[in-house]
Order: structure tokens, then sequence, then C-alpha cells
């Protein structure tokens, strides 16, 4: 006779082990960060690819969300006469939420998947073996720079995203709705507050060690040949996305809550 119960059984025995699997991998991969010897050339060409590589693509969906933001606010504020807001809103959306989700998404997709994929391919090609018998942990030299870099830099990305988001709905407003220059700047800097960009860099950091900790763990683990390092690129920027909107609504309530009480 058949147990119905057995595929659930299964299933949950499955995400117990992946679990345990996952969070031994993030202790060993955070123990590595802090313990010498560390690989600065490592860091640095990590550094780069996440830092610096990724502004172009970051930027052009920065600047595209504050434009639609300001259109579609202007749209619906109009109805109550409160077009007033629409600098207020655009300016508290983008630093708090759309800043460091897009941009963490978008990271997840570019630099989590090559991340997976390289270090996948490393896996079934036996370059991770060979490092062990250099006498090279793979976690110290593949992982710990990544995971560093990611944290790092992504807060950096995400100003530079939230300047640029900023900017663009400063574009539709002053010269597609005509708004004054001077009042839409004025009610921009009066209306953020330092914890309003603090919270946004604080949720860049966390998606960054997210996607690339997802990133290097799929790829550390793929096997299969080809098949299993596409597989494991598409696990690590499916399982970052999610959970970076996990993660965001879980910092987003705290924060809410810091600034309520506050």
């Amino acid at each position: 006779m058949i147990n119905p119960l057995r595929p659930i059984g299964s299933a949950f025995l499955s995400f117990l082990e992946t679990t345990g699997r996952l969070a031994m991998f993030t202790v060993d991969g955070l123990s590595h960060c802090v313990r010498p010897p560390f690989y600065g050339h490592q860091l640095l060409r990590q550094i780069i690819e996440i830092g610096f590589l990724t502004l172009p693509v970051v930027g052009l969906t920065a600047i595209f969300a504050g434009m639609v933001l300001a259109l579609q606010s202007y749209t619906g504020f109009a109805r109550f006469s409160a077009e007033g807001a629409i600098a207020s809103v655009v300016a508290l959306s983008i630093t708090r939420e759309l800043g460091p989700v897009l941009a963490g998404l978008m990271i997840a997709g570019r630099i989590g998947a090559a991340m997976a994929a390289e270090i996948g391919t490393m896996r079934v090609t036996e370059q991770v073996d060979a490092l062990t018998t250099l006498s090279t942990n793979p976690m110290k030299y593949l992982v710990a720079p990544r995971l560093i870099a990611g944290t790092l830099m992504l807060p950096f990305v995400v100003f530079i995203a939230d300047v640029i988001g900023i900017f663009g709905g400063y574009l539709v407003a002053v010269y597609k709705l005509g708004f004054n220059p001077s009042n839409y700047l004025q009610n921009t800097w009066e209306i953020l507050t330092t914890l309003d960009i603090v919270s946004g860099l604080v949720k860049a950091s966390a998606f960054g060690f997210i996607t690339t900790l997802m990133g290097c763990y799929h790829g550390y683990h793929s096997g299969g040949g080809a098949q299993g390092v596409g597989k494991a690129t598409t696990n690590a920027v499916v399982s970052a996305s999610i959970l970076i909107l996990c993660v965001n609504y879980i910092l987003t309530l705290f924060f809410f809550t810091k600034d309520v009480a506050g």
C-alpha cells in the first residue's frame, strides 16, 4: 500500500538536509572571512566585478525606476490634488525600497549566476580538488573573497543607484510635469533622514551577502557536467531572488518599527 504522506515527508527531509548543508557552508565561509591567510588579488578582482562592472546595468535600472515612479505618483496623486508629495514619495521609495531591492535582484542575475557558473565549472572539471591538492583551501580562495566583496561593495552600488534613481524622478518631474527645480530638490532634501539612507544600505549589505552566498553554494555543490552547472546557475539566481525579497520584508519591518518608536 502506498503511503500518501511519504512524498511530503521525503520533501521535508530533503529541505532539512539542504538547510543544514547551507548553514554549515555559511558558517564555514564566514570563518574563513576573518582568518588568515587572505588572498588580496582575489578580493580585488571580486570588488571590481561587483562594485564597478555592475554599475551600468544597475544605473539604467535605477534611473528608469525613478522616472516611472514619478510618472505613476503624479497620476495617482493628481486625483487627490497631492502632486506636491511626488518628490517625497520618489526619494523615500528609492532609498528605502526600490534602490536596494532592484540593485539586489540585478546583482543576483548578473553576479550570482556568474559565480555559480564559474565555481560550478571548476567543480565539474576538478579544479576545486586541484586546489586542495595544492594545499589551498577552496573555501578561503574561492568563497571568502566573494562573500567579503559582495557584503562591502553592494552598499556602494546601491548608494549610486539611489542618487541616479532620484535624479531620474527629478528629470521627469521638472522637464515633463513642470515642477519647480528648486522646490523639488528642497522637498527631497527635507524628507530624507539618516535612517532612510542607512536602512537601504544595510539592506544592500545583506542582499550582497545573500547573492554571493547563493552563487558560491550552488556552484560549489554542483555536479553532473554542463547540465549540472546550468542547474546550479538557475538555482543560484532563483534562491537569491527569493531570499532577497524575504529578507527585505524582515528588515523593512525592523526599521519601520524603529522609525515609529523613534
